[in-house]
Formats: C-alpha cells, sequence, structure tokens
C-alpha cells in the first residue's frame, strides 16, 4: 500500500503548475489576469490539502471530510455515504482496518454528486475482507487516485485515496451493523478518519 508522508495529495502539481507558471508572463501583459492565474493556483494548492488526523480509540470512522448525503439499507447491510463540497478536504480515510480484496475502477457518467443519478457515475470501488468502500466522482471530478490494490492491509484512518475536485465517499458496513448502530445521520457534518458514524 501507498502511504503518503506529503502535506498535498498526488496531482496538486499537475493541477497547480500550470496557472503558477502562467501568472508571471500575465502580470507583465495584463496583471489582472496575473493575479487571477496566481489567485487560481493558490486554490488548487489548499485544495489538494492533506492534514494529519488522529483517529479515535473505537468505531467506524468517516471515510470522507464532508456532510452525510446517503443512509441507506443494501442487503441487509447499510451504506453511509459522504458528500464533499469544494472546502472539504478530499484524501480519503480507511473506515475499519482490513485487508483489501479487490480494487475496480468504473467507468459511468459524471451528475453531480449529491443527487441520486450519481450512483451511475465513475467510481472505483474497494472491497476489503471487513467492508467495502466507494470512491464516486462528481460533475465536475474526472480524476479518482486510489492508493490501495489488492493484498494491501489498511488501518483505520490510513489514506486511501483521493478524488480531484469532488464528490462522495461511502462505506458499506459489516452485515453485523445495524441502523442502532449508527452514531450519524443525513446532513451531518464528518471529518475523514476522525469522526465516528457507527459503533
Amino acid at each position: 500500500m501507498i502511504r503518503p508522508s506529503f502535506s498535498l495529495a498526488p496531482g496538486a502539481r499537475r493541477f497547480a503548475l500550470p496557472p503558477l507558471l502562467a501568472a508571471l508572463p500575465l502580470a507583465v501583459v495584463a496583471p489582472p489576469l496575473g493575479a487571477l492565474a496566481l489567485a487560481l493556483g493558490g486554490f488548487v494548492i489548499w485544495f489538494f490539502r492533506d492534514p494529519e488526523r488522529s483517529p479515535p480509540p473505537n468505531g467506524v470512522v468517516a471515510p470522507a471530510d464532508g456532510h452525510v448525503s446517503v443512509v441507506r439499507e443494501e442487503e441487509g447491510r447499510i451504506r453511509v455515504g459522504v458528500f464533499m463540497n469544494v472546502t472539504d478536504v478530499h484524501v480519503l480515510r480507511a473506515p475499519m482496518d482490513g485487508s483489501v480484496e479487490t480494487v475496480t475502477h468504473r467507468p459511468g457518467a459524471h451528475r453531480p454528486a449529491f443527487t441520486k443519478e450519481s450512483e451511475r457515475n465513475e467510481r472505483v470501488d474497494v472491497a476489503l475482507d471487513t467492508h467495502d468502500v466507494s470512491m464516486i466522482a462528481g460533475w465536475f471530478a474526472r480524476r479518482i487516485y486510489p492508493y490501495l490494490s489488492g493484498g494491501d492491509a489498511v488501518t483505520r484512518g490510513d489514506r486511501i485515496g483521493h478524488i480531484a475536485f469532488g464528490s462522495r465517499a461511502d462505506v458499506l458496513l459489516p452485515a453485523a451493523y445495524d441502523r442502532a448502530d449508527l452514531l450519524v445521520e443525513e446532513g451531518d457534518s464528518v471529518r475523514a478518519g476522525e469522526t465516528v458514524v457507527a459503533l
């Protein structure tokens, strides 16, 4: 498993360098455009921030920063989905300890991640022996970067991937969990790797 030790998620350079490099020449010929390019590059760096997190001693933690947008049952298991808006950290965290069985990329649409239509969006599904995690692209997001591959072991709170400029991360809890075990409901604000969503 890749364990990034940097403070920016992968891809930051790719998206930030073009506007930052354009800022200087633009500042000479068109100062407002130079300022805009500099601001855009700064925003991209801020967007790709990857702060340290400290998981609590117990419980299933949120896979992403944002607001809980989905709580539902699927074939006897509970799915909790977290929608990330543009101001949230987009680095995803492991909700539970586990061993990765498969990592599957599924092409699809790019609908807004907070809508029901997002179920058909492009996604990466990570099946672990204890639970499943889905990284779902939104209408603007076009890059999902999983840090995992089959056979990797993860510890609760580990970085497991990020989505560039979007969208939603879901955890499908083990069958042993039911709604009485949930500590969150739709609309609640959560932090990846720190907020306990189920006990």
